[in-house]
């Protein structure tokens, strides 16, 4: 990221967004909806153009992210309470679609989110899927010739 400004309101945009996926994941409301909602309760200093932007691309690709995602798994994705869920589609939609976000930024931000926000020890659990989705996600690209693996690159 191009500043630590930025980096920390990408962050608390993060937060908000977690809050924001597990409300789309228990109550199935629109990414419109929620948007508004959050919008009209006010999002504080944070990102809100990347905030709008995760919230419809991850909405979006909801399916195809579990159907990534399910692959990984040790249970059924339904089986994961909504708030790994949430912080595994947030951080599965930046390591396919955030380029630019360094793949240890996305795995330590989503590692602190699920401290924050999830259930004991779930961060060892969300760590390791990401771990394993990155790598997929960069020997799909290796394949299509795309890109090199983000798993050296730093903050």
């Amino acid at each position: 990221m191009a500043a630590s400004g930025e980096g920390k309101r990408r962050s608390r945009a993060r937060s908000k967004l977690v809050q924001a996926l597990y409300q789309y994941a228990v109550t199935g409301a629109s990414a419109e909806d929620i948007e508004r909602q959050f919008l009209a309760a006010g999002l504080g200093d944070i990102d809100v153009a990347y905030f709008r932007e995760l919230i419809y691309g991850v909405t979006d690709r909801a399916a195809e992210l579990d159907e990534q995602l399910s692959a990984l798994l040790d249970r059924p994705l339904v089986q994961l309470d909504p708030v790994e869920r949430s912080i595994l589609r947030l951080g599965a939609f930046e390591l396919s679609e955030r380029l630019e976000v360094p793949y240890r930024v996305v795995i330590d931000e989503s590692v602190e989110l699920a401290r924050r926000f999830g259930a004991d020890q779930s961060h060892r659990y969300i760590n390791g899927v990401l771990d394993r989705f990155g790598a997929t996600v960069a020997l799909r690209a290796a394949e299509r010739g795309e890109r090199k693996s983000r798993r050296g690159d730093r903050q």
